[in-house]
């Protein structure tokens, strides 16, 4: 079945959904903190850890576990999936387009498709973690995936950058 294309067909595509996912050992049902996989550094584009639970059976979103160091950010992105990140600890706040939200321990933060925004940690001694779930994965199979990073910039500076990137 093509996931996009010419060959792409929404029949095939529905008609391969199952009803129910099947765990294995490939794909098991629980995955524990130590098994999580750190992305490495050089595809972050910013000082904070990811960790994916990328073992998981799940088909149309990705779990990541993220940590924001004292003082940091992640950088200024866009992408076209959404994203909601619940804040395991810490405090900080996030820049989505022209909002600022503050949130805290036990809020949920979310980021609306293929808009700019940027988390910060407002602790100078502890670190953000967050729950990060983004539908990522069903986009992916769509072939609509899309990612882009301005680094650690303004709202403006990454607009200015992408200004030709409206879609």
């Amino acid at each position: 079945m093509a996931q996009s294309g010419p060959d792409f067909s929404m029949a095939d595509f529905l008609g391969a959904i199952s009803d129910t996912v099947r765990p294995s050992t490939a794909r098991p049902i629980v995955v524990r903190a130590a098994e999580l996989e750190t992305l490495p550094a050089d595809q972050v584009h910013n000082p904070t850890t990811l960790s994916i639970a990328g073992r998981l059976p799940t088909a149309t979103f990705e779990i990541f576990r993220q940590t924001i160091p004292p003082g940091e950010s992640s950088d200024m992105q866009r992408h076209h999936h959404e994203t909601v990140h619940y804040v395991i600890a810490g405090t900080g706040h996030s820049e989505v387009e022209d909002g600022t939200g503050s949130w805290a321990t036990g809020d949920f933060v979310y980021t609306p498709p293929w808009t700019w925004h940027r988390h910060y940690n407002d602790s100078t001694e502890h670190p953000v973690e967050f729950l990060t779930i983004e539908n990522s994965r069903l986009l992916g199979l769509l072939g609509v995936t899309r990612r882009q990073s301005a680094g650690l910039v303004t709202v403006a500076e990454a607009r200015a950058r992408f200004k030709e990137e409206t879609a």
